[in-house]
């Protein structure tokens, strides 16, 4: 599936004063599940909205809400620090991480 004009996911952010936060974060259908087309797109969009966060000012910063039963998961893969409740942080370390991993120069 090497067409550029087929959404592999989708991501609604937005920037706030110190920080930017995800909405929403989506692979297409084709993009889930063992089947998969394509893997790390999840993880891409994360990176994409850490260098977002370096951008705007941030440092890196991002925060979102995880399903509960996520918030592990996003610790152990996105380097996502829980803070209470369902709020999730990625701050600058592992933000570079992920931007390394994603976006090698």
């Amino acid at each position: 599936m090497n067409n550029q004009s087929v959404i592999q996911g989708l991501i609604s952010l937005e920037v706030k004063s110190d920080h930017v936060y995800m909405h929403l974060l989506e692979s297409a259908p084709f993009n889930k599940g063992i089947t998969k087309v394509y893997a790390g797109v999840p993880g891409n969009l994360v990176a994409f909205t850490c260098k977002l966060a370096f951008q705007r000012g941030h440092e890196g910063n991002v925060s979102f809400f995880s399903k509960t039963q996520l918030v592990q998961h996003y610790i152990d893969t996105l380097g996502a620090v829980h803070i209470g409740g369902r709020t999730m942080i990625i701050y600058t370390n592992a933000a570079l991480k992920l931007i390394n991993k994603y976006f090698p120069k």
